[in-house]
């Protein structure tokens, strides 16, 4: 694997970044998502981003944009202002290779400095490979949502993890 940088999301990134997600649309249950994104709703959705909400993407020099990641906020009543919410997508041939990992950390830290307190995730149960991603950085388990999706003609269940940022 060449050596995979980090950094902020720009515009610029729009087609990659939808080329990654819509994959995750149109062939996987990664995003319950069923309806692919346009470069228009993917530049409207990274303008709209920002501060510790911002994307930020990994990039190999040769291949470009290898994946991209983001928080965001996981209910919008004050209450929950201290919780977000996280998603990783990487690209299909570059998974397995620690990419998601580089992702997450980083969301990671980039939460825990901007003073979020925990991070949810919400995982289809068969999707091993994100559930075990989650699992090494010290995300658990807390709840199974059942049934609470429908594609590709079956229901699907959704694995809640979550991860403590500071000790209380």
């Amino acid at each position: 694997m060449q050596t995979v940088s980090l950094r902020a999301a720009q515009l610029r990134d729009a087609e990659q970044i939808a080329a990654i997600y819509n994959y995750e649309v149109e062939n996987t249950t990664a995003t319950f998502d069923l309806v692919p994104r346009t470069i228009l709703s993917q530049r409207q959705w990274l303008e709209a981003r920002s501060g510790a909400f911002s994307a930020i993407v990994a990039e190999e020099s040769s291949a470009g944009v290898i994946g991209f990641a983001a928080l965001s906020t996981y209910r919008d009543r004050a209450g929950y202002r201290t919780t977000v919410e996280n998603s990783v997508y990487v690209d299909r041939n570059h998974q397995r290779k620690g990419v998601g990992k580089l992702l997450l950390t980083a969301l990671v830290d980039i939460a825990k400095d901007s003073g979020f307190h925990t991070i949810i995730a919400r995982i289809d149960s068969q999707s091993r490979g994100s559930l075990a991603l989650h699992k090494s950085l010290n995300f658990v388990e807390v709840g199974i949502e059942r049934e609470i999706g429908r594609k590709f003609g079956r229901w699907l269940d959704s694995v809640i993890m979550q991860r403590m940022l500071h000790e209380t």
